[in-house]
Parts: C-alpha cells; sequence; structure tokens
C-alpha cells in the first residue's frame, strides 16, 4: 500500500516590507512521503518569498507537469512558476516555455554549487528564469521549524526573510545566482 502524504498546516503573518504586502495566510501543505522537512519548509519559504492571494501549492514532487508552487492570472495563463531543488535543464526549459516568470529555489551547499556549474550555461540563457541559492545551513533552521500545525511569522526586507516560529527565528538570505536582466 502506497503512504499517503503528510499534512501540514501553517498559520502565517507576512510583512513583506520589500512588496508594501502585510498578511495573514492559512496554509496547507502536502509533504510527499519521499519528500523530508527541509525541502517542505524551502517550499513553504518560496511561498513567503513571492506570496500573493493567487499563489498556490501545485503537486511537485508527485507529478513532472507541475511546479512545486505556481500563480495563474485570471485566463489560467501561468504568471509564475516556482520549483524547488535542482533540475534538469530541459524540464526548467520547459517550465520557462509554459510561464511568464520561473523561479527555481535550490539549496544546499557542495551539491547545489556543482549543480551550478554544470548547468549555468544553458540556463542564463533563459530569459524568464531566476535561479537562488539557499545555504544549507539555512535550510537546516528552517527544517527544525517544522511542525504539523506551526504559527509563522516571516519579515522581508531587502531580499532576507526573517522566520519566527516557535522553536526560535531563522535569517534567511538567498542569493540571487541568476536573475533576467531588466529591461
Amino acid at each position: 500500500m502506497a503512504r499517503k502524504a503528510t499534512i501540514f498546516k501553517a498559520e502565517l503573518s507576512l510583512a513583506d516590507l520589500d512588496r508594501n504586502l502585510y498578511e495573514d495566510f492559512s496554509l496547507t501543505v502536502a509533504q510527499h512521503p519521499s519528500e523530508n522537512d527541509a525541502r517542505m519548509m524551502v517550499r513553504l519559504l518560496a511561498f513567503m518569498l513571492f506570496a500573493d492571494a493567487r499563489l498556490e501549492f501545485g503537486r511537485g514532487v508527485s507529478t513532472d507537469d507541475e511546479p512545486d508552487l505556481w500563480r495563474k492570472d485570471l485566463t489560467g495563463a501561468i504568471e509564475l512558476w516556482i520549483s524547488v531543488g535542482q533540475l534538469d535543464e530541459r524540464w526548467l526549459r520547459k517550465a520557462a516555455g509554459r510561464a511568464r516568470r520561473v523561479v527555481l529555489v535550490t539549496y544546499g551547499d557542495r551539491a547545489a554549487d556543482v549543480w551550478w556549474e554544470q548547468s549555468r550555461g544553458a540556463l542564463e540563457r533563459l530569459d524568464n528564469l531566476t535561479v537562488l541559492r539557499l545555504s544549507g545551513d539555512e535550510v537546516q533552521a528552517l527544517a527544525g521549524l517544522a511542525r504539523r500545525s506551526m504559527r509563522l511569522q516571516c519579515t522581508i526586507q531587502d531580499g532576507e526573510a526573517l522566520v519566527s516560529g516557535e522553536d526560535g527565528a531563522v535569517r534567511v538570505a538567498p542569493a540571487a545566482l541568476h536573475r533576467p536582466e531588466a529591461g
């Protein structure tokens, strides 16, 4: 019998000073049986960084044709596609063709660095792709905040997030490995 997803509930109070967004969210996050707390919390952090009333969790790990999070416009067109991990360049190119904007949040230290060096040339050609990198220490600290029922506060300022929960606070400073050129 296949294992089912573990359901996490998060009450999130968000103060995004960079975007002048102050909102509370009640989130339900399904953790795939093959997903650890660290990856699940990175998905939750991605929600915080790009929070919007229409941003939704996709099926992510359990399907190849959906991202971890996405936001669609009222016509169903994909405005924002967010994935987590170290994905294949062909998969990201496909996502870039389907969405106006694609964000990849990669994490880990040595593995993320090796992946980026191998993928960099091809990914830098995608003009609607942003690649953010989190350190392994930040991700492990975030994983320490994971609870089946969480009350989290997140303040974002100057691109950094301070995420607070029952067991402390974690400062996360995503490094931009690649951003589309402003134009």
